[in-house]
């Protein structure tokens, strides 16, 4: 639920303050992408591609670092916290950069913060497949409403919908979050998004199981 509302004020602090593109919306990018086209608009084009290849990138990088599901994979498998830890810190690049301009962001600088936080998102998503749970996502979330509502349109009991539930909380509550400090607090926005991977880092160290000694 965390990294879920990690991805909610990342993109609601793209969409407001670094140029108007998603960070893990890659769907809307594509749309953003066809719309700009059409409609000339040569800005738009340059952030939503940016995104869409730095997401693509970030992706990369996670599968490497997180790999994909294993027999006999631990509960919180130690390579997930080794790429979220690497998704620490680009965002905390991306925070450095951001508190030395006091949230006053140019138009360059919002490419080049946009594409940060579009790769931490990618090593996000991809680092999240390595639990190998058909459907769970932390950053493309329309999968996981369609789930909910099937589930409860055939009758499921709450209690099977409850993750995917609280992931959607995350995500809106995250964007609501984002959207408030970036525009009525612009210099603490990047906090949130540490805060949520820290935290989640620091619980993840009671999950790792400790290596076996030879």
């Amino acid at each position: 639920m965390l990294l879920s509302l990690n991805s909610g004020a990342t993109d609601a602090i793209g969409l407001l303050a670094l140029g108007g593109a998603f960070t893990s919306v890659m769907t809307g990018n594509m749309v953003l992408l066809g719309v700009s086209g059409i409609r000339g608009d040569a800005a738009l084009a340059l952030h939503a591609g940016a995104a869409i290849v730095c997401f693509v990138i970030g992706c990369a990088v996670g599968h490497r670092l997180a790999g994909g599901a294993r027999d006999g994979d631990p509960v919180w498998p130690a390579e997930v916290s080794r790429a979220l830890a690497v998704e620490f810190a680009v965002l905390a690049i991306y925070a450095a950069i951001w508190t030395a301009l006091g949230g006053e962001v140019s138009d360059t600088a919002a490419l080049g913060l946009l594409a940060l936080n579009a790769c931490a998102l990618g090593i996000q998503s991809s680092s999240v497949q390595r639990f190998g749970v058909p459907g769970l996502s932390t950053t493309y979330l329309t999968g996981t409403l369609t789930t909910l509502v099937t589930r409860l349109t055939a009758g499921k009991p709450l209690r099977d919908v409850r993750l995917s539930a609280l992931l959607l909380l995350g995500l809106i509550g995250g964007a609501a979050l984002g959207a408030l400090l970036s525009l009525h607090a612009a210099p603490f926005a990047p906090l949130l998004q540490l805060a949520c991977v820290g935290t989640v880092l620091l619980a993840a160290r009671s999950l790792v199981p400790a290596p076996v000694a030879a």
